[in-house]
């Protein structure tokens, strides 16, 4: 088996929007009076995405969680996150191997993230057209941990690489709900350990304690060993 694509996580993973999405978070609920801290969000919430983050701090506030006031909470977070985009900053080493990657494989994003936000951010950095494919959170019927999202990632990606499996596609994770995907999609997986220590991402192929020095040949050798 050889390496033949890359898909990677993009919060937390290329994009340091963590705290931005416990800003936006944050300020949706404290103005339906919930109030949260950093470290319930980081403790709690963090890798999950929009709705299911909402449905948990209200359920550990004990809060009435209905569907419209979830959905309110949705639409007013997505706002606020939106007003932070021109904030968000890279990670150290991301763009120059998304660059490098993006000469010599398809790559693709599968992220917890909503489709137009990974997007706008992507285009704010110059880096769109570095990806052949995005898959948010509103592309997939399941989200992490269930693997729908590297199945559809590598799904997408089979445009530019007939017949792609995605035991040929490496991964780019910083989650323990991340890497239980991309392993249940069959992938190899790097650990990026930006938002975990790296001895909770300890089930990837290799864990590294950022992109910096990773190259195309240390992922080829994850699928020669």
């Amino acid at each position: 088996m050889a390496l033949r694509a890359a898909v990677f996580d993009f919060d937390g993973v290329i994009v340091d929007s963590e705290p931005l999405h416990f800003r936006a978070l944050r300020d949706a609920l404290q103005g339906d009076g919930v109030t949260i801290t950093p470290e319930e969000y980081w403790g709690r919430y963090l890798a999950y995405h929009d709705r299911a983050a909402i449905c948990l701090a209200l359920e550990h506030h004990d809060e009435p969680a209905p569907p419209e006031r979830v959905s309110r909470l949705e639409r007013h977070k997505v706002a606020r996150f939106a007003e932070l985009v021109p904030e968000v900053p890279v990670f150290a080493g991301a763009r120059e191997l998304v660059r490098t990657l993006a000469g010599a494989l398809p790559l693709a994003i599968a992220s917890g993230a909503r489709h137009d936000e990974i997007d706008a951010i992507l285009r704010g950095l110059d880096l769109r057209d570095a990806f052949d494919a995005i898959v948010g959170v509103d592309d997939v019927e399941r989200a992490k941990p269930d693997p729908l999202p590297y199945l559809e990632a590598a799904r997408r990606l089979a445009t530019n690489a007939p017949a792609l499996s995605p035991a040929e596609c490496v991964a780019f994770e910083d989650s323990p709900p991340g890497i239980v995907s991309a392993l249940g999609a069959g992938m190899r997986v790097v650990g990026v350990a930006h938002s975990y220590k790296p001895d909770k991402l300890e089930s990837a192929h290799r864990v590294v304690p950022s992109l910096l020095g990773v190259t195309l040949a240390d992922l080829r050798a994850l699928f020669a060993s």
